[in-house]
């Protein structure tokens, strides 16, 4: 596999478009995206886009009236048991944008600031499936995925044997965030950027999370 860095510097030579060069600079100082996406199904290859919702991150202050939220047209049909996680129906999303006009909405939404996210690689993959064909190159944002800072503060000393639980319910209830609707892509973001802050802080103040706790 090419080291992300590598590939980073390969696109910034490739990218088809010198507007979007911005990608590639540093976001603004102590920012970063909380971002969530909902699809027809669980497959790169052959499901799509239907929801993108981001919401900025300054500091250890989510500014939920800077967010990014837009509802796609899919050319891949509903999947069943997709719907029953999203319960949204083709006539919800027919009328939806065209993702390739949506993308560059949302990279200048995201500029190049790092993305938070909760297991980020499948959300980053569908981006980066649309990405590719219309600019030629990856998402090269730095990437901070919730589960892993959380894996961290919990779990990064535990003796061998120690149960594990690193479902989305689970983190967020461990740090006593409050629950919003699951699996609609804006309250998912605003929770995962929830998740964020308070494990960017406890990181900051040498704070563990005790695994006796609740």
């Amino acid at each position: 596999m090419i080291p992300r860095r590598l590939k980073r510097l390969y696109h910034q030579a490739t990218l088809r478009d010198p507007a979007f060069k911005f990608l590639f600079e540093p976001g603004p100082e102590d920012e970063a995206v909380a971002f969530d996406c909902e699809t027809t199904g669980l497959s790169v290859a052959k499901d799509d886009i239907i929801t993108i919702a981001a919401v900025k991150i300054r500091g250890n202050r989510i500014l939920t009236s800077e967010k990014f939220e837009v509802v796609a047209r899919p050319d891949a049909g509903m999947r069943a048991e997709a719907i029953k996680v999203h319960r949204l129906l083709e006539s919800d999303v027919e009328s939806g944008g065209v993702i390739g006009q949506i993308i560059p909405d949302f990279l200048r939404f995201i500029g190049g600031r790092p993305l938070v996210g909760y297991y980020l690689e499948f959300d980053v993959a569908m981006i980066n499936k649309y990405l590719k064909p219309l600019l030629g190159v990856e998402l090269p944002n730095p990437l901070i995925e919730v589960s892993e800072l959380y894996y961290d503060r919990k779990f990064g000393n535990a003796p061998a044997g120690t149960h594990i639980d690193l479902s989305f319910v689970h983190i967020l209830d461990d740090l006593g965030l409050p629950a919003l609707d699951q699996h609609d892509a804006l309250n998912d973001a605003i929770m995962t950027a929830e998740m964020y802050v308070a494990l960017k802080d406890l990181k900051e103040r040498g704070v563990r999370i005790s695994r006796d706790a609740r």
